[in-house]
């Protein structure tokens, strides 16, 4: 459900009930055009966008010395998008920090605790809902083509970091559970482009333990073209296992924005193809990132992560893991938990900006020392 990175990926844990679920859907495949039809008839019924506002001002307000800003803008697609910021009131911001949020959850709410913190600590953070999430367009826990999310997180980011006053400031991507699939993806598709990557407890590579029969793969991937927003992917309300804190799991069932159904087909079939793409391209990621991943995490494996930290080439990379924390580190552990993951993930994020410091200064120094000596060649002539 909300963080949950694999939706596909919990059928392995029902072996019973993929072998009752074999047989009736080999058996629907032979009646695709009855399918067909019931499936238009109940898309049409469901089809609801989220709420969205139609003022096209920015709603801001100001507390504890960060600035709130949301507005929605249009993609490329003509589809409107929810986007936020959290800002220092009273400074610039050193660095930009850019987040993806994980599978049935949004930014507003869930990533206000992110958000906030991260600007009081001086950066500028930017959020948006993708589509069929939060308060953005499409239907609800509807993902039709993962690489469109991809596409329109690099337009609405790229679009920030190329306003003048961003063009120095080094560019952060933050991504949690799926968001951290969506993190590598956004580097994968401008792999000069990003500076850094925080990657909490992300979605990269399908554990072999929980990997999908091939038969059942085949079969759902079939049905995706008949009826593709049904939700028929049998998984368990994880909530209990990935959100530690139990305030926190009923904020998140009170959430009106938070998808709370099973996985619809199409998306489940999206986020596997994305799971697999990842996994044998793992040795390509080249952008200094440090990730954070609880060690009793029941929703993705940290071994996982262990080993993108092992396989990337990147120069410049960390793997943090944390004894007894679960799944959401950022929103759902206990609270002195979260307070010892932010510290370690503002220091690695302060060392980045002392470093891009530095190099700015040698490279000053260098220029002015190139000036010079032209200077004095001149004057020796």
């Amino acid at each position: 459900m909300f963080s949950l990175s694999y939706p596909f990926l919990h059928l392995s844990l029902y072996n019973t009930e993929i072998k009752s679920l074999t047989y009736p859907l080999l058996h629907l495949l032979s009646f695709s055009l009855i399918f067909s039809i019931l499936s238009h008839i109940l898309h049409l019924r469901n089809k609801q966008t989220n709420p969205i506002f139609l003022n096209p001002s920015v709603m801001a307000y100001e507390i504890g010395g960060v600035r709130y800003e949301e507005e929605f803008v249009l993609n490329s697609r003509g589809m409107k998008f929810f986007t936020c910021r959290w800002l220092p009131a009273n400074c610039e911001p050193k660095a930009l920090i850019f987040l993806c949020h994980g599978y049935a959850m949004e930014s507003s709410i869930s990533m206000k605790g992110t958000g906030t913190r991260l600007a009081k600590a001086g950066y500028g953070v930017y959020g948006m809902d993708y589509e069929g999430h939060g308060k953005s367009s499409g239907l609800q826990g509807y993902v039709p083509n993962f690489d469109e999310v991809v596409t329109d997180c690099s337009d609405h980011y790229t679009r920030i970091s190329e306003r003048k006053e961003n063009m120095e400031k080094l560019r952060i991507l933050m991504g949690e559970s799926m968001g951290g699939a969506v993190a590598l993806l956004l580097h994968r598709k401008k792999p000069s482009f990003w500076d850094g990557a925080v990657l909490v407890a992300p979605m990269c590579k399908i554990a072999d333990d929980v990997r999908p029969p091939a038969l059942v793969v085949n079969v759902l991937t079939k049905l995706c073209r008949i009826i593709p927003t049904w939700k028929i992917i049998p998984t368990p309300d994880i909530i209990d296992v990935a959100f530690r804190d139990p305030k926190v799991r009923q904020e998140i069932r009170s959430n009106p924005y938070c998808y709370k159904g099973r996985p619809r087909l199409l998306t489940g079939n999206q986020l596997l193809k994305v799971s697999l793409d990842l996994e044998q391209r793992l040795e390509e990621v080249s952008i200094p990132f440090l990730i954070v991943h609880g060690a009793e995490d029941k929703v993705t494996d940290p071994s996982v992560s262990n080993l993108l930290y092992e396989s990337a080439c990147s120069k410049d990379k960390s793997f943090k893991l944390y004894p007894g924390m679960w799944h959401s580190l950022t929103y759902g552990e206990l609270p002195e938990n979260i307070d010892v993951v932010f510290e370690d993930v503002t220091l690695w994020l302060d060392d980045r900006v002392a470093m891009r410091e530095t190099q700015l200064e040698h490279e000053q120094k260098f220029e002015n020392d190139e000036l010079l000596k032209g200077k004095s060649a001149i004057k020796t002539v």
